[in-house]
């Protein structure tokens, strides 16, 4: 099955969407995280496989349900947040076909930038959201080995192992919707122009 999505530029919708990571701890559970202030877009082209992904996260943001744990994680010891402010992602290549595809792309993290590649799904398009939007759904799955991008810490367990596993799986669930231009009058100058939804607009002389 292959679902039809329209040209264009679509927005990530971070209400509905989800970055979120796992990791293996003391190699006999996993721990799992997300970051809660997420972006991006997604330019829809005629052949799918011309199309563009970009993404941003905020490292701030990390949510492991663990005040301390999450402060330790912005920290040099992992994310160096204050340097560092952010994790982006831009395709260089799709491949694939139907609603099963393969986005390689430059993923920057701690300032280290390393080809990677995502498993993703499209889940399909809903017409209509029952707010007038359409919403483009889709699942994005890669693991990276966080030694790679700098993130080295970890300490001896007493049975002689290691408390953090090298590989983070990354897990994004999310939505997406068209990016709308609507038509504005500008008061001061009765200029009418056209602008993104929600964004305060530009004249231009009609």
């Amino acid at each position: 099955m292959t679902t039809q999505i329209a040209t264009g530029t679509w927005t990530i919708d971070a209400t509905h969407t989800s970055v979120g990571f796992q990791v293996r701890h003391l190699a006999v559970s996993k721990v799992r995280g997300t970051f809660d202030n997420v972006a991006g877009t997604i330019e829809i082209a005629e052949n799918i496989t011309d199309s563009k992904v970009n993404g941003t996260v905020e490292v701030a943001s990390v949510n492991t349900r663990n005040a301390d744990r999450d402060n330790h994680l912005r920290t040099g010891d992992f994310f160096a947040a204050d340097e560092f402010p952010e994790i982006t992602f831009t395709s260089t290549e799709i491949t694939g076909e139907g609603d099963e595809l393969k986005v390689t792309g430059d993923f920057t993290m701690r300032g280290v930038t390393k080809p990677v590649t995502f498993d993703v799904e499209i889940g399909g398009v809903l017409p209509n959201n029952g707010y007038g939007a359409q919403v483009l759904g889709f699942e994005a799955t890669t693991t990276i080995n966080r030694k790679e991008f700098g993130v080295s810490f970890n300490m001896a367990t007493e049975a002689g192992g290691l408390t953090l596993g090298e590989d983070v799986k990354i897990v994004i669930e999310g939505e997406a919707k068209p990016r709308r231009l609507v038509p504005r009058v500008c008061a001061a100058t009765g200029y009418v122009s056209r602008s993104i939804a929600g964004v305060q607009c530009r004249a231009h002389r009609a």
